[in-house]
């Protein structure tokens, strides 16, 4: 078995299917103190180490705990909200500046093969580096490849490595051994073929099945998203549109108020999935015979749960609330794309 650390761990959704290729995540770290605990109850066995890796304390923990565990296998997810903004450059965004502290523990490691995880834009987004202004990808492999590293940085949309949602990502796949390849693509699986089972819920409602649970919405928002079809934003409709309370149409982008599609993947499961406001969160909804649309609301835990590529027992601690758990879901990596990754990962 192979011994891993993870940075940036969130509460461990990357790390869902990694035993699958005989890797341990031995050592962990994340900043938040409720996103360790999570991580720490959904992977007991592991020693997580809460703090902030900028720091040199928390640093040499990690390093030290990597070293005495033998890790050979590198996962990292920084944060990404530097990296957001449309056409801007922000070399001096601190957040930018946190993959430093990944390249240093490689260093301090070299571990054999390493996986980090960003937003596209990482790619042409920069750093500032020894009075140097850096590609970010330009940095990691000035520092990586007189290691004996070869960076191979790609850009993936989880739906064609098995995920029901489509979230394009740029991941480093680093090796020592060899150019670590992507893997064939899969099928596309749609939002149908996955929760089209699940009883239809209304606000509120509540059903057998275990988080399939409706949220409360407020009744002007389902009032025009009854009128709204599968994959429209009511923002279109002619006469249900949004509305402010003294009756003022509401204006937004077309990606909210908005049903997802059935025979799609799903959107971007956002950190905000549970607003109807925000981005592509509605139930598709079902056609009714009164020529409304059902299940006026957003997607129920069990149904992000399925659309993110969990398992059918994943199962978060009961002192998690929900919103909590839609963030954590929103801000995780789609597990099935590491799987796939990992599948293809060069061996010794």
């Amino acid at each position: 078995m192979i011994q891993g650390v993870s940075l940036f761990a969130n509460v461990g959704i990357a790390e869902t299917y990694i035993k699958n290729h005989k890797i341990n995540i031995a050592v962990a770290n994340e900043l938040l103190d409720n996103r360790a605990r999570f991580h720490q109850e959904m992977h007991p066995k592991c020693k997580m180490i809460q703090g902030d890796i900028t720091s040199d304390e928390t640093f040499t923990k990690v390093l030290k705990a990597s070293k005495k565990s033998k890790c050979d296998f590198l996962i990292a997810t920084p944060p990404c909200q530097g990296m957001s903004l449309a056409g801007k450059m922000h070399e001096n965004d601190p957040r930018n500046s946190l993959i430093k502290y990944v390249i240093k523990l490689a260093q301090e490691l070299q571990p054999t093969n390493i996986l980090i995880e960003n937003v596209p834009k990482v790619l042409n987004t920069y750093l500032s580096h020894k009075g140097e202004k850096l590609k970010i990808t330009d940095f990691i492999k000035q520092e990586l490849e007189p290691l004996g590293y070869i960076v191979n940085p790609v850009v993936v949309d989880a739906s064609d490595y098995g995920t029901p949602q489509s979230r394009k990502r740029a991941i480093y796949l680093i090796s020592k051994l060899q150019k670590w390849e992507l893997p064939s693509k899969k099928e596309k699986i749609t939002v149908r073929e996955m929760i089209e089972y699940l009883p239809t819920l209304e606000s509120e409602q509540s059903s057998d099945i275990k988080y399939h649970n409706a949220k409360k919405h407020n009744d002007r928002h389902i009032a025009f998203l009854k009128k709204t079809p599968t994959g429209k934003t009511a923002l279109h409709n002619k006469v249900h549109y949004p509305k402010k309370v003294d009756g003022t149409r509401i204006k937004g982008y077309d990606t909210t108020y908005k049903r997802i599609e059935w025979d799609k993947p799903s959107p971007t499961i956002t950190m905000a999935n549970g607003s109807i406001s925000s981005q592509n969160n509605v139930h598709p909804g079902r056609l009714l015979a009164d020529g409304t649309y059902s299940d006026a609301r957003v997607l129920t835990l069990k149904e992000i749960f399925i659309l993110t590529g969990l398992p059918d027992d994943w199962t978060p601690p009961e002192w998690a609330s929900e919103n909590l758990i839609r963030q954590v879901i929103g801000e995780g990596v789609p597990p099935m794309l590491i799987d796939s990754l990992l599948g293809v990962m060069p061996q010794k």
